[in-house]
């Protein structure tokens, strides 16, 4: 969420302290409900959401774990999601080399699963926050990159004294929420430093990193085929791709968050099958797969187009497939009238009212299902 204020604004490190400072004094001490400046919204969501549980600003944190048998627990349930990051977080340690930044990931009730990176455990506060079983909460620690990730499903950039315990503004952290294959948040993944110079640039590398662990998350599911999806123009085969696994009856599985969003998936309900999403029969995407068409543009029921790759299970992630648009495909006239029948059925076969939703006159609709 985005407030128009920029991340990093145009100051020296002292004025943007110092425009801190004014935020929190005018939030947390100035008792006003309006949304003040220097700092986002969202921050201010969170202080509030802290004075709201009586939490103050001066009282010291205790980074407190969570029970053993529940750290087992989170361990384990959370397998998937180690599984996929370990490899992400790994490579992270050549983009923030000379940072003095670490990695943390949690699961999507702000405990710590895993920790990677150079963490002096010389320095109390590095130590206190990257443990394994460690609760970084919000309810737990105030506002942190964590609970607010956590809390707005978005990634964050959080420096000092947007921290809600003074204690905690030796930190600056970076964090971005990770999605898994059904949709739903199962965890985030958040960058720290101690008393390290302000690197808003990495809000863009965990966001970076964030996707690539839900790719893994949504590849590792048990599927059929493999569709990958953008946008017409854009190349296929890259992390931006929405994925979207498929059984063998053609029904949706698993997607990844690009894919939920291009395709308006709802998060946590049950999918529905490919072909109530595509104005194509299923078949003809389990056909692309089979002679390895390469990618094409189909149309969505909702008017739009999207470039698909479709991939049977146990073929290679065809990010090099060349596209033979003559090969397949569904010609428009088809596309069309399934698109206006589809419209029919909805409205009740209500051809009036079908026709408004369609924006064509009625005389339209029925000359094409005529010529069906």
């Amino acid at each position: 969420m985005n407030s128009g204020l920029p991340v990093h604004p145009p100051f020296s490190p002292q004025d943007r302290l110092a425009l801190i400072q004014r935020a929190r004094t005018a939030v947390m001490e100035g008792d006003t409900p309006a949304v003040v400046p220097w700092v986002q919204p969202w921050i201010q969501r969170s202080w509030r959401r802290c004075l709201e549980q009586g939490m103050q600003p001066r009282q010291a944190v205790s980074f407190e774990a969570v029970s053993a048998p529940m750290v087992r627990r989170a361990i384990e349930a959370n397998q998937p999601l180690l599984r996929a990051a370990a490899p992400v977080i790994r490579s992270l340690a050549r983009a923030m080399a000379d940072t003095r930044y670490f990695a943390i990931l949690t699961d999507a009730q702000g405990v710590v699963i895993d920790v990677n990176g150079p963490v002096d455990r010389q320095e109390p506060s590095a130590s206190a926050i990257a443990r394994v079983g460690v609760d970084l909460s919000e309810q737990a620690v105030g506002t942190t990159a964590i609970g607010a990730t956590l809390a707005e499903e978005a990634p964050v950039w959080l420096h000092r004294g947007e921290h809600f315990f003074q204690d905690n503004a030796v930190f600056s952290c970076a964090g971005a929420p990770v999605f898994g294959p059904h949709g739903l948040c199962v965890g985030m993944l958040d960058l720290s430093g101690v008393n390290v110079p302000e690197r808003p640039a990495l809000k863009h590398l965990v966001t970076q990193s964030a996707r690539s662990i839900e790719n893994a998350l949504t590849l590792a599911q048990p599927h059929q085929l493999l569709l990958r999806l953008n946008w017409p123009g854009r190349v296929l085969g890259e992390d931006s791709d929405g994925l979207v696994c498929l059984d063998s009856e053609g029904r949706i599985t698993a997607a990844n968050r690009a894919a939920v969003d291009m395709l308006n998936l709802v998060p946590g309900a049950p999918w529905p099958h490919v072909s109530d999403v595509f104005a194509v029969p299923g078949g003809t995407l389990f056909d692309a797969a089979r002679h390895q068409r390469g990618p094409v543009e189909q149309p969505l029921w909702c008017g739009l187009r999207l470039q698909v790759l479709a991939l049977a299970n146990g073929q290679q992630d065809g990010t090099t497939a060349t596209a033979h648009p003559s090969n397949y495909g569904v010609p428009l006239k088809q596309v069309e009238a399934a698109m206006i029948r589809k419209a029919v059925e909805d409205a009740g076969g209500n051809v009036a009212e079908a026709a408004r939703a369609l924006g064509i006159s009625r005389a339209t609709v029925y000359r094409k299902l005529e010529r069906r």
